[in-house]
């Protein structure tokens, strides 16, 4: 009788030894296959990509932008943020520097829609959302466009076009301008770009519910999921940006 309790004794020790290693065993693959974002802030594309690369992580080229501080073709920003914990392929999206703005933006309100694109493009310069508007005169020609003729500290070098169609007899005010996209940016590659055209970006406290009240948006590594108003529509000077955050 003893030496049966022995042997389901030690048969008993030997399982509860074997689960715990399989447990550990999980633990181990799983955190084995985490880890911490490191800072890509300042280094060149191709550092950054090693660096990436060394730690099992992707790099992805989100966008450019004009910057006084960060030498043009090293990166600007990152998401998610230097520290963070993540699993090992995931992509690091970044945003590139351009260094100081160079090139002055181009007039183009009065131009035909391809002329203006031709410009734009002649120019070194990106073509962002080209929305149109019902307006009287000329259909196909550039009625206002973002950022405005001539402006300093452009923060980005695409630029987007609101170009006339037959419809209204109303003129459009002086002060419109043409939504861009912020879907999948960071808080701060959304808030350049609406920078130049005086809007402030708000988190929605309840997607779902339009009415509900927004606050201001902390600082964070979060990205954009939706905006109200939508791409491409037609946005005044100081209007709210509603948006929802991934996180």
């Amino acid at each position: 009788m003893k030496r049966i309790f022995n042997i389901v004794l030690g048969t008993l020790a030997m399982l509860v030894v074997a689960l715990i290693s399989a447990f550990i065993a999980m633990r181990l693959a799983i955190h084995g296959r985490e880890v911490a974002v490191p800072n890509l802030s300042g280094l060149t594309i191709a550092d950054a990509s090693q660096k990436a690369s060394a730690l099992g992580l992707s790099l992805n080229l989100e966008n450019h932008f004009y910057s006084a501080d960060i030498p043009p073709g090293r990166v600007l920003a990152q998401s998610p943020a230097p520290g963070e914990t993540v699993r090992r392929s995931w992509a690091v999206r970044i945003t590139e520097s351009l260094g100081p703005q160079q090139v002055a933006i181009p007039n183009v309100l009065g131009q035909s829609e391809r002329t203006a694109s031709i410009n734009v493009r002649r120019l070194g310069l990106d073509l962002g959302i080209i929305a149109h508007l019902p307006s009287p005169g000329e259909p196909g020609i550039v009625i206002a466009q973002t950022p405005n003729p001539n402006a300093d500290g452009a923060q980005s070098p695409r630029i987007s076009l609101l170009v006339s169609v037959p419809e209204e007899t109303e003129a459009p005010p002086a002060n419109i301008f043409v939504m861009p996209s912020l879907t999948g940016l960071t808080l701060a590659s959304a808030s350049a770009r609406v920078a130049p055209i005086g809007m402030h970006l708000f988190e929605d406290v309840n997607a779902f519910d339009p009415s509900a009240p927004f606050v201001r948006i902390p600082k964070s590594a979060a990205t954009i999921i939706a905006q109200r108003p939508a791409a491409g529509h037609r946005v005044f000077k100081g209007e709210a940006v509603h948006i929802t955050l991934n996180n």
